[in-house]
């Protein structure tokens, strides 16, 4: 039976309630009620709640009202940093507003994100920019750091996101100063994780909330306050987050990178270049040498491939024991500053978690490692999380609340809480309040080869140019991987709509295009399955050309499904089936956005007909009329909008 907080919180999202009455554009939905309901009883008995609420359901408002009402302190983590400031600056404000409810709100993002005035002055002193470009973007970052309250780079809407000198002017766990920082008492991260302190709300991301639960930002210890409430939202994301967060990673890049560092501290110190500089010669020599020597290596495999190379693993012992002596050479000047000292921990730190990647000791998880075309990414990944964030949950004594739109596998849970360690969790399903009955359709072509066939790709353009033909474009085709992509882009080539293609600018700026396109096709892979909202006509045809099954050669999916199989279990079943379902919710949540939208979802996986599992796919999507005659899409394009 609901508690008082459900009631109060039903009241508050109903026809006639404070939201209705504050917000012009609210909608009540009994999806919604259900919903916030399941969460303010969650919330007053401090149980674990997993909450699966379709496109359109409005879950923001149904966790922030009753997490408000309840009045209790509360960490809300979003997938991303769009997500946050969209809920710090709108949605939180406008629930507030509503509720007539007086309480604080801190938002807080990783230290990447703010302004470090110690590393922007001493780059400014020096001139360290690649370009006259990244000259002129230092001097916008400086101007705004004379009149900035939070220095946090969101504010910068005149810099490219993806500008170099952003990584130039802000710091990192590894060479932050922490309290011998200069500008310590100006610290725009410090102000932001003492306003988190103090705060009722806490809105972070992920990354910093996994940072945090595993202790990784050693800056300036733990982060988050203890609250009472924990709301992650895209909580899809958290088990593959989770695994990165807990494991460990050592790059190339790093290590050179701390050289760098190393280099600019000691020529602060007098005395100290000349004996450091042979050194960090010798550490750049071998970061080159030992990224040389795993020449002809995959792009990413599992260490037992590395093992397998010859002079590999010679070339990252030879890359040990120049940091060893980096190390040693740091430790005997490290007292003359603190940010010698810093350089002497880190190297301190890249050289146990060198010699841990080379022994490969660790169990219950798989060494692996990513090539670049210039620098190389060792990693560990746990193969089990489930019973380190089981702990973290437990130690909080708080409410969790998990809550995505695609959660469920063929309506059941099981998949996701065995990922996380939940027991017995509650559970919701929040149906879409969309009409898909009547504003989607779904098209399976008739014929296609299956996606090992020499020939798919090609026949699977051939069947889908009709459908853009009848949408007039207007249309997302999302791939499995960048050779799939590539072919198509040359079959569409020539074809009368505006072709944006991924990897030909950035994401929000082909997004962005495609908007403004009107009958545009974009290409993709996994990167706009989700986090992608284009609400309206510009959209009206998602085309997904396999079932997203992970690619065989991820290790880390390779060696989760090794362990499943020595256990007795069946990793297809239990693993790759639950994951692909997923992954395609994510793709099929792109097409409809609004209750105005109208669209086709195309799949050319015939094995979403023709194999058993196809069922659980089927039955995974929202409901949805299906078809296999094109002349039912060109008809559906031709009725008229209601």
């Amino acid at each position: 039976m609901s508690g008082q907080l459900a009631a109060q919180t039903r009241e508050a999202l109903a026809a006639g309630g404070d939201l209705a009455k504050a917000i012009e554009t609210f909608t009540p939905r009994v999806a919604q009620q259900d919903l916030a309901a399941a969460i303010a009883d969650a919330i007053e008995e401090k149980a674990e709640l997993v909450s699966e609420a379709g496109t359109g359901t409005g879950k923001t408002f149904a966790y922030l009202v009753p997490a408000i009402l309840s009045g209790q302190r509360t960490i809300i983590s979003t997938g991303t940093k769009a997500l946050q400031d969209q809920l710090f600056k709108r949605d939180l404000p406008r629930v507030r507003e509503a509720l007539g409810k007086g309480f604080t709100a801190a938002l807080l993002k990783g230290r990447a994100n703010y302004l470090c005035l110690h590393r922007m002055n001493y780059s400014g002193q020096r001139d360290m920019f690649a370009s006259p470009a990244a000259g002129k973007q230092f001097e916008t970052i400086r101007q705004w750091s004379e009149r900035t309250m939070v220095g946090d780079f969101s504010e910068l809407a005149t810099v490219p996101d993806d500008s170099p000198v952003f990584a130039q002017v802000s710091s990192t766990a590894e060479n932050c100063l922490g309290q011998e920082c200069e500008f310590y008492d100006e610290c725009f991260v410090m102000k932001a994780r003492q306003r988190a302190q103090t705060a009722d709300v806490i809105v972070v991301n992920h990354h910093l909330l996994l940072a945090d639960l595993s202790l990784k930002d050693t800056g300036m210890g733990k982060v988050l306050p203890d609250a009472q409430v924990f709301v992650i939202d895209e909580a899809h994301q958290l088990p593959e987050l989770a695994g990165n967060f807990l494991g460990s990673v050592i790059s190339g890049h790093g290590i050179t990178e701390l050289g760098r560092d190393t280099l600019r501290e000691a020529e602060e110190a007098s005395g100290t270049a000349s004996a450091l500089r042979p050194k960090i010669e010798a550490l750049s020599a071998a970061v080159k040498a030992a990224r040389t020597a795993m020449i002809d290596l995959p792009a990413r495999a599992a260490y037992d491939v590395f093992f397998g190379k010859e002079g590999a693993l010679q070339g990252l012992e030879d890359l040990a024991d120049a940091t060893q002596e980096l190390a040693e050479q740091l430790h005997v000047v490290a007292d003359q500053t603190p940010g010698l000292l810093r350089c002497a921990e880190r190297a301190d730190d890249i050289l146990v978690e060198l010699k841990d990647w080379i022994s490969a000791k660790r169990g219950n998880g798989v060494y692996w490692f990513e090539l670049s075309q210039t620098s190389f990414r060792l990693r560990f990944t746990p193969l089990d999380v489930s019973e380190s964030l089981q702990q973290q949950r437990a130690q909080s004594q708080a409410a969790w609340i998990m809550t995505s739109a695609t959660l469920a596998v063929d309506q059941s849970f099981t998949h996701y809480s065995r990922k996380l360690g939940l027991n017995s969790p509650r559970t919701t399903l929040a149906p879409s309040p969309f009409d898909w009955e009547k504003q989607a359709l779904l098209y399976v072509p008739e014929g296609l080869p299956e996606p090992h066939d020499r020939s798919f790709v090609a026949r699977m353009i051939e069947s889908v140019i009709p459908v853009l033909e009848a949408s007039k474009g207007r249309a997302f085709l999302l791939f499995a991987s960048h050779r799939n992509l590539q072919q198509a882009r040359e079959l569409l080539r020539g074809k009368p709509w505006p072709l944006f293609v991924q990897g030909e600018g950035s994401k929000h700026s082909l997004l962005d295009q495609f908007r403004k396109s009107g009958n545009g096709v974009l290409l993709g892979t996994a990167t706009f399955r989700e986090g992608v909202d284009v609400v309206g006509d510009a959209l009206s045809v998602v085309v997904i050309d396999k079932l997203p099954f992970a690619p065989p050669d991820d290790p880390v999916f390779k060696a989760r499904i090794d362990e499943i199989t020595a256990s007795g279990g069946n990793p297809f079943n239990e693993e790759q089936v639950p994951s692909a379902v997923i992954s395609m919710k994510q793709a099929a949540g792109r097409l409809i956005r609004s209750e105005t939208d109208r669209g086709v979802l195309v799949i050319t996986d015939p094995r979403f007909i023709s194999k058993s599992y196809g069922r659980t796919f089927r039955e995974s999507l929202p409901p949805m009329p299906m078809t296999r005659k094109v002349e039912d899409v060109e008809a559906f394009f031709a009725e008229k909008k209601p």
